[in-house]
């Protein structure tokens, strides 16, 4: 277990090392001079030009490259072009509102989703599965710019219960926060709602066909002692890899969610800084959530374990006993 924990470590190293360089080659093919969008369009070309050299944009690509990968090492991101500041706290900061509202979007997904699929395990072919298993494909199929777009029409505009935008403060009351954050929530847990409820549906299936789980029954347990102790506990490994995926992705993806709701995330913060051609901030944080996505997947490799102690790491093809 603890080769196994090693090994993948020093393999995030390559990987992070390759998304550096596709990072670092497409944001040099963004549209726009950084310095002449930072001036505005009354620049002169002479102080565009003495902007660009000032920043080391004149630099040929592999000296930047260089830089920018020894700062890495060093564990400097860099400063913003637009913003005028360490990276590193732009990321400290906008971080914790992005894994606030990610953790509220997986607290939903969690507790609607898997529910859902086992309901409609349980409930094989009837009326309720059918009703299940329509909405959680159209909820997968959902676009989130929609979603979030209907949503602040009906709940924001029309009715007026909760803010369209913005992020409350905690000084304004709990009670203020939490309407700011249930809108961006709902809408960044519906993808993971769905998938979670399929997926618990297609584990659980294949787990309740199994001879132990009638041989449980036989034995004159409840229902519900059955599929909850005996049943879920099996069909939960499959739920850990989507769960570990779905996590990564409302860390690192919740850019539509965090633009529409103008929400003060990794997500806004990446939007405003390809708007301000601001490409070292683009790089940065696209670098730092690779990080958080494979540092993730690590978690999840490490749950299998503790969840299913039968899997053996000793091999790289990750063979059972």
């Amino acid at each position: 277990m603890g080769t196994f924990i090693v090994s993948r470590i020093l393999n995030m190293i390559p990987t992070l090392l390759i998304v550096a360089v596709i990072v670092f080659l497409i944001t040099r093919m963004i549209p726009g001079d950084p310095a002449a969008v930072m001036l505005g369009p009354q620049a002169s070309v002479e102080n565009i030009a003495k902007l660009t050299e000032q920043l080391g944009l004149n630099e040929p690509l592999y000296i930047q490259f260089f830089e920018y990968i020894g700062g890495l090492f060093q564990g400097n991101f860099g400063v913003s072009l637009a913003y005028n500041q360490p990276i590193a706290d732009l990321i400290m900061e906008r971080f914790p509102n992005t894994v606030v509202l990610a953790v509220s979007a997986l607290i939903i997904a969690i507790m609607i989703g898997v529910p859902a699929g086992i309901i409609s395990a349980t409930k094989q072919n009837s009326l309720v599965d059918y009703v299940i298993t329509t909405v959680s494909l159209v909820g997968v199929s959902m676009p989130v710019f929609w979603l979030g777009v209907m949503l602040v029409l009906y709940f924001s505009v029309n009715l007026g219960w909760f803010p369209a935008t913005g992020m409350g403060q905690w000084d304004e009351g709990f009670g203020e926060f939490i309407k700011h954050l249930i809108l961006p929530s709902i809408t960044l847990a519906t993808i993971p709602t769905a998938t979670f409820a399929r997926i618990t549906r297609s584990s659980m299936l294949e787990v309740i066909s199994q001879e132990y789980i009638k041989t449980a029954r036989s034995k004159g347990l409840s229902e519900f002692i059955v599929i909850c102790k005996h049943a879920f506990k099996n069909a939960v490994t499959p739920l850990l890899t989507v769960m570990g995926l779905q996590i990564s992705m409302m860390l690192g993806g919740a850019v539509l969610t965090e633009t529409i709701f103008s929400w003060p995330g990794m997500g806004l913060l990446i939007i405003d800084a390809i708007e301000k051609r601001d490409f070292v901030v683009v790089q940065s944080t696209v670098l730092f959530i690779a990080f958080i996505f494979v540092a993730v997947n690590l978690v999840v490799d490490i749950l299998y374990k503790v969840v299913n102690p039968k899997i053996n790491y000793s091999t790289n093809k990750g063979g059972t006993n």
